[in-house]
């Protein structure tokens, strides 16, 4: 057997306490941080809203289309019985172009901006049949 000095064995007790008070402190520091510090899950952001022709009555099955200025990827929603469209899962730091095309004729567009802090986006977009 090997003899171990005094020096040593308390060298090893006062590093094995220090340890299981670092660990201690660090679980105990990360329990009381606040909640606005804790890591949350993302909240989601979303547009949502209605494509009506110029009286307001809504355009079922208008296309509306959402074009990611980041890939220049486009994705599409059919407007329902009553004119609603919504895209979820939308990225914190992507800006966005909406517009609704109907029988040939487009709506104006409409902007989401990545500088904007709002999550839930609603919008109008109106087809002038008549051009």
């Amino acid at each position: 057997m090997k003899k171990t000095s005094r020096f040593a064995v308390h060298l090893n007790i006062v590093l094995s306490l220090g340890l299981a008070f670092t660990a201690c402190g660090v679980v105990l520091a990360t329990a009381s941080l606040p909640a606005s510090t804790q890591k949350r899950a993302p909240i989601e952001r979303i547009a949502q809203g209605q494509v009506v022709n110029k009286t307001g009555v809504p355009i079922a099955g208008a296309v509306v289309y959402l074009k990611d200025s980041h890939s220049n990827s486009i994705r599409t929603y059919i407007a329902d019985n009553s004119g609603n469209f919504r895209f979820g899962n939308l990225s914190q730091n992507t800006d966005y172009q909406l517009w609704a095309n109907s029988n040939g004729v487009r709506s104006k567009s409409k902007e989401i901006s990545s500088f904007d802090s709002e999550n839930s986006f609603h919008f109008t977009l109106k087809i002038d049949a008549a051009k």
